[in-house]
């Protein structure tokens, strides 16, 4: 766009994000509390010695946003008022650990972003807004620092190891390569929700993650694999012709259907087309389209963009008696920032998330979405899609702070979440809203 993301914007960072995308499935029932689960704060306990952390890069800006707890003597509201920068070295009290935290104790949660990255810093900034969005309506009992980092591992590792000092639970980070250097770290001692999957970790036939580490990011390959369970039911049997560029998120999704479908015992084939320019080379489409008429495939996975799926529609529109069914991900939906006519796309099957899919999604409506004049800037869907992870990111920190040891779905803005947290290994499956093309538009249906 999820790691595209435009051709995506958070493709055009993929680096970091490593294939941030969308997607969310039949919806789910909510069951982690959105109202206040907390008492009043106790007073706080004497401060205790904490290692220095090692080196230091230069201070991270730090905003802390607090809700006075009721009866807490001494506390009042805040809002991006400063205190001690977090990587400053100085010893802090260390936060007891998350099953030792008492009921009626505020959750202090550190929200670690990479706001000071040029290449990360705007997909970090749409994840923070909708952090904050949800903490604005669901805050009692909790407590956000917000502490920038750059790209460099070090300044993100040395950011992190001050942030436990301070919190019971870290939020972050967002690129693929620092959630990997903190995964390999020895630093992780506190639960931590990271927004992406690093790679060699987490998927399927790869090392778990460390036991206090929930990877919790938008996964395009995640979505190609769950396309590919989709079109598998619906179409028991049949051959699949995946079509991609050489474009590396593109080659990402192409592999990661293609060994799904053929974990299913399945038999596919994938071709990669030459593309200049965001366009599909017309030779190649025309050789495609006899190849189509002599040997047609049960259907097809478009690992393309939206444009290049309607290209792909185009050329070959009367090459067979009946088209075969296209498959994608959300890289097929650029969103109401779209400059050409979707109705191209009619039948053209997807997933996303409910966050752009499902405008009447009970948790979809209680939250503010981005200004309008920034939906129609290129790029936009994605923001959106990172701003939705935002939110459902605060929602399972505040569920996993108040409760040690939990197992629990939540409806979510990024799809049907299963979490589970403190009960052995961390394990967290996100199930995508399954779509439509019907008159230019996505229209939500059931697998």
């Amino acid at each position: 766009m999820l790691a595209k993301s435009v051709s995506l914007l958070l493709l055009g960072v993929a680096a970091g994000l490593a294939g941030c995308s969308t997607p969310c499935d039949a919806p789910g029932r909510l069951c982690a509390p959105i109202t206040s689960i907390t008492s009043p704060a106790s007073p706080p306990a004497a401060p205790v010695a904490a290692p220095r952390p090692a080196p230091a890069p230069p201070p991270a800006r730090v905003e802390t946003f607090a809700i006075a707890m009721p009866g807490a003597a001494g506390q009042s509201e805040t809002a991006g008022t400063a205190m001690p920068s977090l990587s400053n070295g100085q010893a802090t009290a260390p936060a007891a650990d998350m099953d030792a935290i008492p009921s009626n104790t505020p959750l202090r949660v550190a929200l670690l972003l990479p706001l000071r990255s040029d290449t990360l810093g705007q997909a970090a900034a749409a994840v923070k807004a909708g952090f904050l969005a949800a903490w604005e309506r669901d805050r009692d009992g909790v407590t956000v620092t917000v502490a920038d980092t750059g790209d460099a591992t070090s300044d993100v590792l040395a950011t992190y190891a001050s942030a436990q000092e301070q919190a019971d639970l870290i939020v972050g980070p967002l690129g693929r390569s620092a959630v990997g250097a903190l995964a390999a770290s020895p630093l992780l001692r506190k639960p931590t929700i990271a927004l992406n999957t690093p790679e060699g970790y987490g998927n399927p036939g790869q090392s778990p993650l460390p036991p206090r580490m929930l990877a919790m990011g938008l996964s395009i390959e995640e979505e190609a694999r769950q396309a590919a369970n989709w079109a598998a039911s619906e179409h028991p049997g049949a051959s699949a012709l995946v079509l991609a560029t050489s474009t590396p998120w593109q080659r990402r999704i192409a592999t990661a259907f293609a060994s799904q479908w053929q974990r299913q015992g399945l038999a596919v084939r994938t071709v990669e087309l030459g593309a200049a320019n965001g366009y599909l080379n017309d030779p190649e489409l025309v050789q495609l389209r006899a190849r189509l008429q002599t040997d047609a495939p049960g259907l097809l996975f478009a690992a393309l963009d939206a444009a290049q799926t309607r290209q792909l529609r185009g050329a070959l529109e009367g090459a067979l008696p009946e088209q075969p069914p296209i498959y994608g991900t959300s890289s097929l939906n650029p969103g109401n920032g779209s400059n050409f006519p979707t109705q191209e796309l009619d039948g053209v099957r997807l997933l996303d998330l409910p966050w752009q899919l499902q405008a009447d999604h009970p948790a979809v409506m209680v939250y503010p979405h981005p200004p309008q004049s920034e939906e129609r800037k290129p790029g936009a869907a994605d923001l959106e899609r990172l701003y939705a992870l935002g939110i459902d990111a605060y929602r399972v920190a505040r569920e996993i702070g108040h409760h040690a040891g939990v197992r629990f779905q939540l409806d979510g803005v990024t799809g049907r979440l299963t979490v589970s947290f403190g009960l052995g290994p961390a394990s967290f499956e996100r199930i995508e809203q399954a779509a439509v093309y019907k008159n230019g538009v996505p229209q939500p249906v059931a697998p």
